[in-house]
């Protein structure tokens, strides 16, 4: 018996997920430092990106409790 890896591919673009979310991170990176923003530390865009997924985390978390 043989298992293939399930690949979901995104609507949009057709590409597999995987290769959308590398290529959105490649993207990020070089827009970033193309604007001269530097990857890590303060202010940097991993700080930025960090802050912003656990924002939406908590927000999901507070609507899945509410009930909204």
């Amino acid at each position: 018996m043989t298992t293939e890896p399930i690949v979901e591919q995104d609507p949009v673009t057709g590409l597999d997920s995987s290769a959308t979310d590398e290529q959105l991170i490649a993207m990020l990176a070089d827009r970033a430092r193309g604007d001269g923003l530097k990857l890590t530390g303060e202010g940097g865009l991993l700080q930025k990106l960090t802050k912003r997924v656990l924002e939406s985390a908590l927000e999901g978390e507070i609507t899945d409790h509410v009930g909204l």
